[in-house]
């Protein structure tokens, strides 16, 4: 799944604040070092879609003109577009819905549910497709994709907007209800206006996860690009696969314009001496009852429906449901690379982060932001990309080996690490390192003893969420994984394609397991980071 940066801010290409006691302009000299390792960064993430571009350039621009202006990708174009506004309306609905009644009324075991609500982001997208097709075979094409997809990834919505929410100003919404306007009313020009941002952060990710799946979508019979793409690189089709990439490349471009332009510039902070105090939460009334019943029947078609699916699949299966099964081996194939890629996306992120916050400037925010275009690569891309390169002009070096594959996963996933350590950056003082290099600390010193110490929270995050995305992802392994090794994901994958249902289940309830414990971290230190905003 795609990533949680919204979690953390209203979105991925908004620009953090300068840290606390930072001048408005640093005129110190620029180091060398920080600019030089900034840029490789930004060269090797641009290294997919430049392979892209290249490939197009050879083959031809009628050629691949004629691959793009086809029925087929029209057909695929219609089924992305209408998925993806049907799902991002319905988990806008969902998710801010879910978030102002957990967050701003007096609902019945609130911290329960707000607990509750969460945990299905630690669900893969296709264990979510395998609980629902597994039981009801109905839940296929565009009307099981709707239904599993708004499933699996609205909490990606409620949590940027459950988090701004917390941090608003609630001196607003009492002035207008001071000059009488109803609560309605208010809601809808005060409250929604407040969190335009995160809310449209959270539609940014949904459309972009959708954009990038594929595992749900082949398990529930709906052809996209992701699936096409797929399925013309394994046939050999490369010229095809490049093209439809290219035009999967600027949908999610298109769509990363359009949430930048939507998103505005309103205030949704707090301000003033009295701004700390907490509204008084709505009382339901007689809505009780049919808002927790609401609730209940979204956990239990969210995280009911794919855990009870595998638990009653291995049941069904009896003790044949292990046979042949090295769940132990996927799991720890599954936890070095996700250790691997985060290592790598936390470290890559520092220097760049560090660059944007503490030396602000145009040309170092573009260098930056450039990085967030990764965004628009799906994984089946990135992956295509990666190994296409290395058979066409490496002479298969790295071709299915670790090392390819983890330098994909840090592709994929670097704009995730980059926001969790550009979050700590930014709440931490730049006083503090001035001080030391006061005392005589040397730079070095500096770095490590109190700025990597003031973001060590935001550090382990971008781990985590790093780590998250590599645990749950299917496409890009399902490409480059080397031959004769398996993660938890392509072993579960193995077992549904052959319909092995009690085989299946294990692998999809030890990756919701693994899941689960980051995903805990990483709704710790939001909801922290929530709070710090006040």
């Amino acid at each position: 799944m795609a990533a949680p940066p919204a979690l953390a801010t209203p979105g991925p290409l908004q620009q953090q604040p300068p840290a606390t006691g930072a001048p408005a302009a640093r005129k110190a000299r620029l180091p060398a070092a920080l600019i030089a390792a900034s840029a490789a960064v930004a060269a090797v993430l641009a290294l997919p879609l430049v392979f892209l571009l290249i490939e197009a350039h050879g083959a031809g621009t009628s050629t691949v003109a004629g691959l793009v202006f086809r029925g087929l990708t029209r057909e695929l174009l219609w089924n992305t577009i209408r998925l993806t506004f049907v799902v991002t309306v319905l988990c806008a609905v969902i998710g801010t819905a879910a978030a102002w009644c957990v967050e701003r009324t007096a609902l019945p075991g609130r911290r329960v549910w707000a607990v509750l609500v969460v945990v299905p982001l630690a669900i893969p997208d296709f264990v979510v497709s395998f609980g629902w097709v597994s039981l009801w075979p109905w839940v296929q094409g565009f009307r099981g994709a709707v239904v599993v997809m708004t499933l699996a990834v609205y909490p990606l919505v409620y949590l940027p907007v459950a988090a701004s929410l917390r941090a608003a100003d609630p001196g607003q919404e009492e002035v207008a209800r001071s000059l009488g306007t109803g609560r309605v009313r208010t809601f809808f020009r005060i409250t929604l206006r407040q969190a335009r941002g995160a809310i449209l952060g959270g539609c940014l990710l949904v459309a972009l996860v959708l954009l990038a799946e594929y595992g749900a979508f082949e398990i529930l019979g709906y052809q996209t690009f992701t699936t096409e793409i797929f399925t013309e690189f394994n046939s050999f089709s490369l010229t095809s696969a490049c093209a439809l990439s290219l035009v999967l490349v600027l949908l999610s471009l298109i769509v990363l314009a359009g949430e930048g332009r939507l998103r505005g510039k309103g205030r949704v902070s707090r301000s003033g001496a009295l701004a700390a105090r907490q509204l008084s939460p709505h009382q339901l009334g007689r809505a009780t009852i049919p808002v927790l019943a609401g609730f209940a029947l979204l956990i239990m078609a969210a995280l009911g429906v794919p855990v009870g699916a595998s638990i009653y699949w291995i049941f069904e299966g009896g003790t044949h449901s292990l046979d042949g099964i090295s769940l132990p081996g996927a799991a720890w194939q599954t936890a070095l690379y996700g250790v691997g890629a985060a290592a790598i996306d936390t470290a890559a992120a520092f220097p760049v982060a560090l660059l944007a916050v503490r030396y602000p400037g145009r040309a170092r925010n573009l260098l930056e932001r450039s990085t967030y275009l990764v965004l628009a690569m799906p994984g089946v891309v990135t992956a295509f990309a990666l190994s296409y390169f290395t058979e066409r002009y490496a002479d298969s070096f790295l071709y299915q080996s670790t090392p390819l594959l983890i330098l994909c996963y840090s592709i994929m996933f670097f704009p995730l690490a980059l926001v969790g350590v550009k979050a700590s950056l930014a709440r931490a003082p730049v006083s503090l390192d001035e001080v030391a290099r006061s005392l005589g600390q040397s730079k070095l010193a500096v770095l490590r003893r109190v700025t990597l110490r003031l973001t060590g929270p935001g550090l382990v995050a971008a781990f985590c969420l790093v780590f998250l995305s590599v645990v749950t992802e299917l496409t890009a392994t399902l490409l480059l994984i080397p031959t004769g090794a398996a993660t938890l994901a392509t072993q579960f994958w193995v077992y549904e394609q052959n319909v092995s249902y009690g085989q299946a289940a294990p692998f999809a309830l030890a990756m919701i397991a693994v899941a689960a414990v980051p995903s805990y971290v990483l709704g710790r230190f939001f909801d922290r980071s929530a709070h710090a905003q006040r």
